[in-house]
């Protein structure tokens, strides 16, 4: 069977009220689709136009490296190594790590100058972490933990 979306419906109000709707659009796509990189793509995408962050993406797991996957946005670094930046901290202490001012995080990859703060949420599949949800936004101070725990609700669907 073959599922098509028809559209993006991006909910009025707050970040909880975007999110509530988001997930239940994602987890309905995702129901239908096997394939983890179709399911990355549409999920980079829709969390991007939901609430237009500079960068939405995805990096795999590749040995000892997080390579890129998926992704909404300006071009990005293809590879990070294990516990260097934002994202290789995330995989390494297996927590979302939310970045208010990337310029005070130790050791941040600047694959855009123009990222301000930063979100990773690890995305676990039978009990590894297979991937890193990266998400920058161009403002200071954007993510909170109204994005942390929706978007760690949005990474458990791929744990299916």
């Amino acid at each position: 069977m073959i599922v098509m979306a028809e559209e993006l419906i991006i909910a009025q109000g707050g970040k909880h009220e975007r999110y509530s709707l988001l997930y239940k659009q994602i987890a309905a796509l995702m129901e239908g689709e096997s394939d983890q990189i179709a399911n990355m793509a549409n999920v980079a995408a829709m969390i991007h136009v939901t609430f237009g962050f500079w960068w939405t993406g995805f990096y795999r797991v590749q040995g000892e490296e997080l390579v890129l996957g998926p992704f909404q946005g300006p071009l990005a670094c293809s590879r990070i190594r294990y516990g260097r930046g934002v994202c290789g901290t995330a995989w390494r202490e297996a927590v979302t790590q939310v970045v208010e001012d990337v310029e005070l995080f130790p050791g941040h990859i600047a694959c855009s100058s123009l990222s301000r703060s930063e979100i990773v949420v690890p995305v676990w599949q039978g009990g590894e972490i297979v991937a890193v949800l990266d998400i920058d936004s161009e403002h200071l101070a954007t993510f909170d933990d109204v994005d942390r725990q929706w978007l760690e609700q949005i990474v458990k669907l791929f744990d299916r």
